[in-house]
């Protein structure tokens, strides 16, 4: 399947690893240019060189923290100079730390905030009015199976993707109308470094092992396995594509069949 994907500029926050990585290797092998953005610097330019050599994409990273004020407008000013335009916005950032509501301070919730819905909200404020004007464009959130189905021990997680999902929710009825859809794709347990780390915190919690912990997730998936960042990405490919074009305002979860809604 052609997903018209070539000649598409797209933006990936948070992709020097894990899921946003994933997403812009597949949105790269689809032909797209790239910017990648990430806190880390040294690991970001190795995601680009990587990729570069691996497809053949044209690739720039931007070393950002989209929670801080004007950060990420700075990081869409550079995809437009780069390249001129953002056809694609995939929104993401890592998650929140574990902890219950009483163990979390005003502090915490500020920067979770800051770093889960603000960084949504600010990346997609920047890029939109571009993308209305071409009328074409597509924004994607990665959020959480935990806005289906809450996760315990995951207060900030559970409440703050929820809040990204209204507003993603809100905004594709706003901008359907210049070609522009709004989607959330809701990762399930996958293995990337950030599924480790919350096994180890929350077996340390317990007094179990790590390996012990993950197997509990997986005795509650019907698949009974962790789900792999490509099989992530092959949605996010498609749900920002130009065969998408008549998909908005949805939630999808890629979770091996975890949630047990049945929406």
């Amino acid at each position: 399947m052609n997903l018209g994907l070539e000649n598409k500029v797209a933006l990936v926050a948070a992709s020097s690893r894990g899921l946003g990585r994933a997403v812009a290797e597949e949105l790269a092998a689809e032909g797209a240019s790239l910017v990648l953005c990430a806190r880390g610097e040294e690991q970001l330019s190795a995601a680009c060189v990587h990729i570069r050599k691996s497809t053949g994409a044209a690739v720039v990273g931007v070393a950002a923290d989209v929670s801080a004020t004007g950060e990420a407008e700075r990081v869409v000013r550079a995809c437009v100079e780069r390249f001129g335009r953002v056809d694609i916005l995939v929104t993401n950032a890592g998650g929140p730390p574990a902890g219950r509501f009483e163990t979390l301070s005003g502090d915490d919730w500020e920067r979770a905030t800051r770093l889960t819905l603000t960084s949504a909200v600010e990346l997609t404020r920047a890029a939109l009015p571009g993308m209305k004007e071409r009328r074409w464009g597509r924004i994607l959130n990665i959020t959480s199976i935990t806005v289906k189905q809450p996760v315990e021990n995951l207060m900030l997680s559970n409440s703050l993707r929820a809040a990204v999902t209204g507003f993603a929710r809100t905004l594709a009825d706003e901008v359907a109308a210049y070609g522009v859809t709004v989607n959330n794709i809701l990762p399930g347990y996958t293995r990337t470094e950030r599924v480790e780390e919350l096994a180890r915190t929350m077996a340390g919690k317990e007094g179990v092992a790590p390996e012990e912990f993950r197997a509990r997730w997986e005795s509650e998936i019907p698949m009974r396995r962790l789900g792999e960042p490509r099989e992530f990405a092959a949605l996010a490919a498609f749900l920002v594509s130009e065969r998408a074009s008549y998909i908005t305002g949805t939630s999808i979860p890629v979770d091996g069949g975890w949630i047990r809604s049945l929406f």
